[in-house]
């Protein structure tokens, strides 16, 4: 058995550290197999010199974190840990000085949670189009609608298109009731969610009045040039070939795509291929053209979710195994 003792310089530090009920600390102390034992200003890690060794690592870099201004959460500081684990721990550094993409109509900052999420930001800031690649919950679709906003507000485009497909999950459209706008509205509901957050109901309303904002579906792409925009296409996956073609097309001068997707969810007929699988292959060695792929550790979302992708992606192995 061995114990290092780390220091706290503000007791501030100390009351982040441990969270509500001491939940972060207890985190470590499951994940490494340590006791962590608090005396005033000191924390003293007692365990096998390695796991020792990895929680005081954990420990740092929870607290480099909460010195950067970053309040921890259940998902920040497992993925902390698990960077731990894989001795990724001294790249955290680069993604805590990541920077504030945009402030959130109640406030709130919005910043990279992941050293996938980072990557996917810079692409999109480099490239004029940006495919991003990864299982739901990593934020793929916010953190675009957030570098949107953020474009819009600087003035650097005039206008932001948000697209999906319109037909997914077994469902058809003429099963809703309502006229042809009413049918689509619940697929881009997504969409909807993410603008209201980054600029509220009401701006959001006003700048849709203008024409500054549209929300519709892919078939409404058809026949146009998108002059100084930012189009996101969201649920790639669920696209053809054929639409992919027909939307990535559609780029014009001063604009940027982003398209996004998760190709583990592809709910397209039985024989068609997706179009997102197909642009990835197709547009990998196009420049100014960059794909992102995130994976579970991505996810921002519930524990649970990380846990589902995990179950799924070990059953689709073990089956493409028999």
């Amino acid at each position: 058995m061995v114990e290092q003792v780390i220091s706290f310089e503000r007791m501030e530090q100390a009351v982040g550290l441990f969270g509500s009920f001491d939940e972060n600390i207890r985190q470590v102390q499951e994940k490494f197999s340590v006791d962590v034992v608090s005396r005033g200003s000191e924390l003293k890690v007692i365990g096998d010199a390695e796991n020792v060794d990895k929680a005081v690592r954990a420990i740092r870099g929870l607290l480099m974190l909460i010195n950067k201004g970053e309040e921890l959460s259940g998902q920040n500081v497992r993925y902390v840990l698990s960077m731990v684990e894989e001795g990724k721990d001294d790249q955290l550094e680069s993604m805590s000085s990541s920077g504030c993409i945009c402030i959130t109509s109640k406030g709130k900052p919005v910043k990279p949670k992941t050293l996938g999420q980072k990557k996917y930001v810079e692409a999109i800031r480099k490239n004029t189009i940006t495919i991003g690649v990864g299982p739901a919950g990593t934020g793929k679709t916010y953190l675009a609608v957030a570098m949107a906003v953020t474009a819009f507000r600087a003035k650097e485009v005039n206008r932001i298109i948000l697209t999906r497909p319109a037909v997914e999950a077994g469902e058809k459209l003429g099963f809703l009731p309502g006229d042809l706008q009413q049918k689509v509205d619940p697929y881009l509901r997504p969409l909807y969610d993410a603008l209201f957050d980054m600029l509220g109901a009401e701006n959001f309303q006003k700048q849709q009045e203008r024409g500054s904002i549209e929300v519709a579906p892919l078939a409404y792409m058809r026949g146009r040039t998108l002059d100084d925009s930012f189009i996101i296409l969201d649920e790639a996956q669920n696209t053809t070939a054929e639409q992919m073609k027909m939307f990535l097309t559609r780029l014009g001068f001063n604009s940027k795509m982003v398209v996004t997707g998760d190709i583990t969810q592809i709910d397209l007929p039985e024989g068609k291929k997706s179009g997102l699988v197909e642009a990835v292959r197709i547009l990998k060695h196009v420049e100014d053209i960059e794909t992102v792929r995130f994976n579970e550790k991505d996810v921002v979302r519930h524990k649970l979710v990380q846990d589902i992708i995990k179950a799924y992606e070990r059953s689709e192995e073990e089956r493409k195994r028999k």
